[in-house]
């Protein structure tokens, strides 16, 4: 699905949630923010430097400040590649000067700040859980300290249950790490529970956007009440 018109701005600590239906644009968007596909037009900023038209090493350093969480823990992963390597990958990249004691000791405190165990640093993907395994993405796109993470679908490939842990972890370490988050999803109840403000969109534009209080109780756009209409009610 095209993106088309999109235009918003994200406030530093906030939590920004953008919603709507399977194809309608959203991991377009998203990969776009991060710089993963290129937009045909249109302008991008961040922090006040052209993040469009940023190459070689402002782009770089950019980069290391713009992170992203992907839906599928499974496939984010290099299945050959043990956790530790994995998570300090980006210093690598990003911070190649860096000894390698201590980007081991920096992957490592940011697994323990994602709830895993120092054993977990010489084992690989597949002998983790699903919501583990998005814990260790988790880690990877914040051991670089970014300024903004956008975390698309992060859940949508869990249980109910480890996806709440998987929100409350993601809420609890923008607040830590004086993070700003994007979080997109096709479920209005899981971008209710974090998001400050609400973007619904829907064949690649934005058709509302608003604070999360107005989106869920004053909605005004017929999709957006389509969309919390739809919304499982459990019989009291």
């Amino acid at each position: 699905m095209a993106v088309d018109g999109v235009t918003f701005s994200v406030r530093r600590g906030e939590t920004l949630g953008i919603v709507g239906e399977s194809g309608c644009g959203k991991t377009t968007l998203a990969r776009m923010i991060v710089r993963l596909i290129e937009p045909d037009s249109g302008t991008m900023y961040f922090r006040g430097h052209n993040w469009l038209g940023a190459k070689g090493e402002e782009l770089r350093a950019l980069r290391s400040r713009v992170q992203m969480v992907f839906q599928d823990p499974i496939a984010s992963l290099n299945a050959r590649m043990r956790v530790g390597a994995i998570v300090s990958e980006p210093l690598v990249i990003h911070e190649p000067r860096l000894a390698r004691r201590e980007r081991h000791a920096r992957a490592q405190k940011m697994l323990d700040a994602v709830g895993l165990g120092a054993d977990s640093v010489t084992r690989y993907p597949h002998e983790f859980s699903g919501g583990q395994r998005q814990r260790i993405g988790i880690a990877r796109a914040l051991v670089l300290r970014p300024d903004l993470v956008v975390a698309d679908e992060p859940i949508s490939a869990l249980d109910v249950s480890v996806g709440a842990q998987i929100l409350e972890l993601l809420d609890s370490l923008r607040r830590d790490f004086s993070l700003t988050l994007i979080l997109i999803s096709h479920s209005l109840p899981v971008i209710a529970q974090l998001a400050t403000r609400v973007a619904v969109m829907q064949g690649g534009r934005f058709v509302e956007f608003g604070s999360a209080d107005q989106i869920l109780q004053s909605p005004q756009h017929p999709y957006t009440q389509a969309l919390i209409q739809a919304v499982p009610q459990v019989p009291s």
